[in-house]
C-alpha cells in the first residue's frame, strides 16, 4: 500500500531528518548524496548510511543496501521484520530488491527518481502482487529538503565540468 506522507507526522520526520544527516555527509565525501536509516520496531535507529559507491568502489555500496547489512548485524537475522527504512531517494531496482529480501515492512522515501525509481516512479517493486512480500509505502516525505540536497549536488557537478 502506497500513501503520501502527512507531514504533521513527528517521528517520521525526526527519523527522515536523520537521513538527510546522512545525505549530507555523502555530499561532503563527494558521493552522490543519499542517505538511509533503517528503525527497529521499538523505534531505535539500528542502522545509518549514506552512498559509498566511489569510497568502497563497490557499485552496490548504496545507502539502502549498506544500511540493510548494519541492521541485519544488530538484529543479528537476515529478516527485518517491522523495521522502518527512511530513504532520502526513491530506491532503485537492486536497493528495492534487497529491501524485499530483508522483508522491510515500512520504506518512508523523500524524493521521486524519475530516472531509476523502483517504488513508484518507473516501476512499482515494493507492491508487486506476484512477490512474495510487499512493503508499507510512504512516499514523499520531506522531499523538497531531500531533493535540493540531490539538485545542489549535480549543480555544483556541472559547473565544475565546465570549468
Amino acid at each position: 500500500m502506497i500513501q503520501e506522507a502527512n507531514p504533521d507526522d513527528v517521528d517520521h520526520q525526526l527519523f527522515m531528518t536523520r537521513a538527510i544527516q546522512q545525505a549530507l555527509l555523502a555530499y561532503e565525501a563527494d558521493e552522490v548524496p543519499v542517505g538511509a536509516v533503517i528503525v527497529s520496531p521499538d523505534q531505535k535507529v539500528i542502522a545509518a548510511a549514506y552512498n559509498q559507491k566511489i569510497q568502497l568502489k563497490d557499485p552496490t555500496a548504496h545507502a539502502e543496501i549498506l544500511a540493510i547489512t548494519q541492521a541485519a548485524a544488530a538484529l543479528e537475522d537476515w529478516r527485518l521484520n517491522g523495521c522502518t527504512l527512511y530513504v532520502t531517494l526513491e530506491p532503485c531496482a537492486m536497493c528495492a530488491g534487497a529491501i524485499l529480501q530483508a522483508r522491510i515492512d515500512t520504506v518512508v522515501f523523500g524524493a521521486y527518481d524519475p530516472k531509476a525509481g523502483a517504488v513508484q516512479s518507473l516501476f512499482q517493486l515494493l507492491n508487486d502482487p506476484r512477490l512474495n512480500h510487499r512493503c508499507h509505502v510512504i512516499e514523499g516525505l520531506m522531499a523538497d529538503e531531500c531533493g535540493q540536497i540531490l539538485t545542489a549536488f549535480f549543480q555544483e557537478k556541472r559547473a565544475q565540468g565546465k570549468k
